[in-house]
């Protein structure tokens, strides 16, 4: 599976069957990061985002439209299963669509992971200026790492294995920055987070709850050392 299409092919049938071209949540981006990273198929999320508007469409008075991806988390676990359960049993797995080529070349990837460097060496000095040595080298060393990627001939030659070296990166970046923030930063992090996921928790099982939490709370971190996401997934 190639992880640019998990991630295009579910926001253009969202937006295609809500009928406008809206803008993703926090919560919605996390959401898709969640579902990929239980190995939900494809086909899973398109089927159960398809049949949430299609009921959607049957209710009798419609004063809102579907507004974020949580709407359809119940549908699309319903379709995992089924798959998961047809492809126990010896059932045909839906045919998956051909792979698009990456819409970017390699100089813009390049300029992304340049990009991507100068922030975290942003963050390195002002780590060096508050006394925070040990999260500075630590910062120093993921900045290195991006311009050794961005130095290569061909970025974009094997942009699977890219992906998962910089969702590497981004976890060590992301442990290094839990080790560093203040126990009480993080308190704050998670209360907000607990309170953004008030209106969907009943939709979602437990460990998808835990997923999105994880990610929520990374993109507060983030946010807060002024460091910009490392995956592909943010440059579509």
């Amino acid at each position: 599976m190639n992880y640019l299409k998990y991630f295009t092919e579910i926001v253009v049938c969202f937006r295609l069957c809500r009928g406008t071209p809206t803008l993703l949540s926090t919560l919605d981006w996390a959401l898709i990061e969640s579902w990929k990273e239980a190995g939900v198929p494809l086909e899973a999320v398109l089927t159960g985002i398809d049949r949430t508007f299609q009921k959607y469409a049957r209710r009798p008075q419609r004063f809102r439209k579907v507004n974020s991806l949580a709407y359809c988390t119940q549908e699309v676990l319903g379709a995992a299963e089924e798959l998961k359960t047809a492809t126990a049993e010896g059932g045909a797995r839906p045919p998956g669509r051909t792979a698009a080529r990456a819409p970017f070349s390699n100089v813009e990837l390049r300029n992304y992971l340049l990009q991507g460097a100068g922030a975290v060496e942003n963050s390195a000095h002002r780590a060096v200026q508050s006394g925070a040595g040990v999260l500075a080298t630590d910062l120093g060393e993921v900045a290195a790492a991006l311009r050794a990627l961005a130095s290569q001939d061909d970025v974009a030659a094997n942009l699977e294995e890219l992906e998962n070296k910089l969702s590497a990166l981004e976890d060590g970046l992301t442990a290094s920055l839990t080790r560093a923030a203040p126990v009480e930063l993080l308190a704050e992090f998670r209360r907000e987070v607990d309170k953004g996921l008030i209106g969907c928790r009943h939709k979602m099982t437990g460990p998808q709850i835990e997923s999105l939490q994880r990610q929520l709370v990374k993109k507060r971190l983030l946010e807060r050392y002024q460091i910009p996401r490392l995956s592909l997934f943010y440059f579509f």
